[in-house]
């Protein structure tokens, strides 16, 4: 993974429209996009795009089109479409235009047992090529697929999880129920992640190298984030709906936080009671000038498989008086005191005094939580108000249909040897 993929060395760019940033910026969003026999929503894309970002997101990022269909008419006609459409963001250097060819594409050498083989291979192909040409515009890349409706601001939501998570390990931040569009990387990453893709390119489906990606690199469980950023827009193919499903988030209704009692060692202010944090009513837990490695733990009375964890602090109206740099951890199995947990793992960092996170589980692990404990990271002055944190639990039923975690397959390698190639 970390020599250079000798098909990229043969690769070949055109620039269709536009041209690429003087300077680097933050983020790339990547979209690479293809004809379909149902028509394209690639314009409905990259105006959902636009009209979701400010001026000033719009400074600090770059929009990357990679056209992978040879046909010369479509080429043309989509290339004029975006010319015309959004000649300002082109004008700007917002946006620009590529083509890309690897020399000796595997596809030309491959013989496929099905229709999907060949899609997913494609998929790899073109997001190699997208990204290769995207790996040194910015820090961060943003890969989207061409169908998608994006959530007003998306771009300042992805650049506050990024400062919490600065000192924190991960591959792939996920923004959105779909399995590409709303996927957050370094861009360092991507040239070990082309490899990786061209590496395993025949049959295997595109999502699940990169779950398998995420594993050797060290991040052993998915990190999604709610509300999603990104939906899926439009039709398919028959096709492309058999060997790309349309994802839909999972619906977890209304929280239904287990009984559990609540231990801190922040001192109350005035008849505040730690419980309140818990409580699923209007009550919060308040304290005064909380210094850093104050924590509140919620210790559950019976282990239980939660789903998903939402941890709110400040005011509800204005947001004053939230938790300004903090942590939550996931602990299993109880201490004899009943006091602490043994084990702890990160959920993540709180987010403008946030976090909202589906909990995933590794592998052969304890897959029942005891505790979720909230962790303050820096000492701060005036009040902190944790309102409320929220829990939802796996139902017997859900657990028999399997809904919840994610899904790995074999490639053949050891991961543990891997990662610790990878350096990490």
């Amino acid at each position: 993974m970390q020599k250079n993929c000798p098909l990229l060395e043969q690769a070949t760019y055109r620039i269709l429209a536009g041209a690429p940033p003087k300077a680097k910026k933050l983020l790339t969003v990547g979209i690479s996009s293809a004809q379909h026999s149902h028509g394209s929503y690639l314009l409905d894309t990259l105006k959902s795009l636009f009209h979701a970002s400010s001026l000033h997101e719009l400074e600090t990022m770059v929009v990357v089109v990679h056209l992978s269909d040879q046909d010369p008419a479509w080429l043309s006609q989509t290339v004029t479409n975006i010319s015309v459409l959004f000649a300002s963001h082109i004008e700007a250097h917002n946006l620009f235009v590529v083509q890309g060819l690897l020399g000796g594409s595997p596809l030309q050498k491959e013989n496929f047992s099905s229709p999907c083989g060949e899609l997913y291979s494609r998929q790899k192909e073109n997001y190699a090529l997208l990204m290769n040409f995207a790996s040194k515009l910015s820090d961060y890349f943003l890969l989207m697929e061409d169908h998608v409706r994006c959530s007003p601001s998306f771009v300042s939501t992805i650049y506050r999880t990024l400062a919490a998570w600065k000192e924190f390990h991960w591959v792939i931040l996920e923004f959105s129920g779909l399995r590409f569009s709303g996927k957050v990387f370094h861009s360092s990453d991507l040239p070990r992640l082309i490899s990786f893709f061209l590496l395993f390119h025949k049959g295997i489906p595109t999502h699940l190298l990169l779950s398998q990606f995420c594993f050797l690199l060290a991040q052993n469980v998915p990190i999604h984030f709610f509300p999603s950023l990104f939906h899926h827009l439009g039709n398919k193919s028959e096709l492309e709906d058999t060997c790309f499903p349309v994802e839909k988030d999972k619906v977890f209704g209304e929280p239904d936080n287990p009984t559990a009692i609540v231990l801190t060692d922040m001192l109350p202010l005035m008849n505040s009671r730690p419980q309140y944090a818990y409580i699923l009513n209007e009550d919060a837990y308040s304290t005064l000038d909380p210094v850093k490695g104050n924590q509140l733990t919620v210790i559950l009375d019976t282990p239980q498989k939660v789903t998903r964890v939402a941890v709110l602090t400040g005011s509800k109206e204005k947001g004053m008086f939230r938790l300004q740099q903090g942590k939550v951890l996931l602990g299993f199995n109880v201490l004899e005191n009943g006091e602490h947990c043994t084990h702890y793992a990160l959920l993540g960092p709180l987010v403008d005094g946030n976090l909202d996170q589906r909990v995933f589980y590794e592998e052969d692990s304890v897959k029942e939580l005891s505790c979720i404990q909230v962790v303050v990271l820096a000492t701060q002055e005036w009040w902190l108000l944790i309102r409320q944190i929220r829990v939802w639990t796996e139902t017997e039923e859900e657990d028999v249909r399997g809904s919840s975690g994610g899904s790995r397959f074999s490639l053949g390698i050891e991961p543990t040897k891997a990662a610790n190639k990878s350096g990490t």
